[in-house]
């Protein structure tokens, strides 16, 4: 339990940093999960657009250093890998 004036102020602002992240991590899944919904459904052209439009969620969380700017770019790939497959 934190003691002192500044420890207890710390704790505060870790807590508003972990809900903070936790809900733009929350986004970025809920962006990856459309891009999937869309290559299920089988339509390139609106697969590439959700994509596209995704790719800007991730690269903020990544610029801001949420997740590992890897973990974005493996990500993006295999999506766009997937789209490429569609017929």
């Amino acid at each position: 339990m934190a003691n002192s004036a500044q420890a207890r102020k710390r704790a505060r602002q870790a807590e508003a940093t972990r809900m903070r992240n936790a809900s733009q991590k929350s986004a970025l899944r809920t962006a990856v999960k459309k891009v999937k919904k869309a290559i299920a459904s089988g339509d390139k052209a609106a697969a590439a657009k959700t994509l596209q439009e995704s790719q800007a969620v991730m690269d903020k969380m990544a610029d801001k250093k949420i997740v590992h700017k890897n973990m974005v770019s493996r990500t993006k790939s295999r999506l766009s890998t997937a789209i490429k497959a569609l017929a």
